[in-house]
């Protein structure tokens, strides 16, 4: 729950909240236009507004009920810093109004019905922590939490991750000379999971299909110890244009960035039935990173979840085609969503026999990491169970 703001903040916060409601554009980049504009609030006080306005939008069922139906943002800001929102009689409310939830989401959501359901809701709408990533090829995790705690940083081990560091408060960590070095990079330790899962080797040839920026292809790279090849490939030239300098910043030679056109680019070819290991972080909902980005389960409904099944389906068949005869080809989703993960899955391998499911909890026992038994075959993340964002992943063998 938020403190009272001072009335300039609170304006403040109840016009950018406004347009946030709107969900014409991602939240995040909705701030950060409107911080740009307003040069005038500080760092403290720009902290402040962002806290407000994604408290209301982790909240917005129970701060719409409280502020009352029709409430205009200032209305709305009112009733998030006052706690009137916190003060309303749960059992007045539906579940997915408990769980400030839409309702489409709550009937979808994959958790049985009752405590552990509510639990793992309300894990989603608590702010995410700051993880960090030691590059292995650089240094050693104690000897950066070492050097970190120097500079009055403190962190903690992760909790499964074998590099990961989990950051104690908001510290500013962008121009810290081991950030700057290549030596730490921010990546949640569940998406550290999927990294750890495809268990990549010295030597090998690996593609990270859906690179994005290219956090976990800098991963593997590291976990080769900078031998091999990593072809990092996304269809967004924009997203992959810092990669190259970020692999260099991190001593890694052996990732290599390329744009492509689509799933099925013609230059794919030359790799077909010659990788060792595929990952596959295919564009989904993006449900599981509630924590970071709570606009999402606003701005989005259950055909949305069909629309990127078809597209998930078609990228994780094109990818199949580079995968050895014994090779491991890993699907992921940064969603908890049976249409998105499961559902595509098993689609997949009613069409492709020649692959099969390997338990993904003792693939990673082998890596050194200790899951719960989760009863599946496959891994499933969330933030109640596991603290981290909500992943999802498959790892499947080719047949030799």
């Amino acid at each position: 729950m938020s403190a009272p703001l001072p009335a300039v903040l609170h304006q403040h916060t109840a016009r950018l909240l406004d347009q946030l409601l709107q969900f014409a554009h991602p939240a995040d980049a909705t701030v950060q236009q409107y911080f740009r504009k307003n040069t005038a609030l500080g760092s403290r006080d720009r902290a402040r507004v962002a806290d407000a306005v994604f408290g209301c939008l982790r909240h917005l069922r129970r701060v719409r009920h409280a502020a009352g139906e029709g409430a205009s943002a200032d209305a709305l800001v009112a009733a998030w810093t006052g706690g009137a929102w916190a003060a309303i009689d749960p059992a007045t409310l539906s579940p997915a109004e408990r769980a400030d939830l839409p309702d489409w989401l709550m009937e979808r959501w994959p958790w049985p019905a009752g405590e552990v359901a509510s639990a793992v809701a309300e894990a989603f709408n608590q702010p995410a922590p700051l993880d960090l990533r030691v590059n292995i090829v650089k240094a050693k995790r104690d000897a950066v939490q070492a050097a970190l705690a120097a500079a009055g940083i403190e962190t903690v081990a992760g909790r499964w991750a074998p590099h990961a560091l989990r950051v104690v408060g908001k510290p500013a960590l962008q121009r810290h000379p081991l950030m700057v070095d290549g030596s730490i990079e921010v990546q949640d330790e569940g998406s550290q999971l999927l990294g750890q899962l495809l268990g990549a080797r010295r030597g090998e040839q690996i593609v990270d299909f859906c690179a994005g920026a290219g956090g976990k292809s800098l991963q593997i790279g590291a976990q080769m110890r900078n031998t091999g090849r990593v072809h990092a490939f996304d269809v967004s030239a924009g997203r992959l244009s810092e990669l190259a300098q970020r692999a260099k910043r991190a001593a890694l030679g052996n990732v290599q960035p390329m744009a492509i056109r689509d799933e099925n680019d013609v230059r794919l070819s030359r790799l077909a039935g010659k990788v060792d290991r595929v990952l596959v972080d295919a564009p989904c909902s993006g449900l599981g990173t509630l924590r970071r980005n709570p606009d999402l389960k606003w701005r989005q409904g259950p055909e949305q979840l069909a629309e990127k099944a078809v597209l998930q389906g078609a990228i994780l068949t094109a990818a199949a085609r580079l995968v050895k005869p014994g090779g491991v080809l890993v699907y992921a989703t940064c969603s908890m969503m049976a249409e998105e993960n499961m559902g595509v899955v098993d689609a997949f391998l009613s069409e492709h026999p020649d692959f099969t499911i390997e338990p993904a909890l003792a693939a990673l026992a082998k890596q050194g990491v200790e899951l719960p038994d989760n009863g599946r075959s496959t891994l499933l993340l969330d933030p109640f169970h596991h603290d981290t964002d909500g992943f999802f992943a498959a790892r499947m063998v080719r047949c030799a």
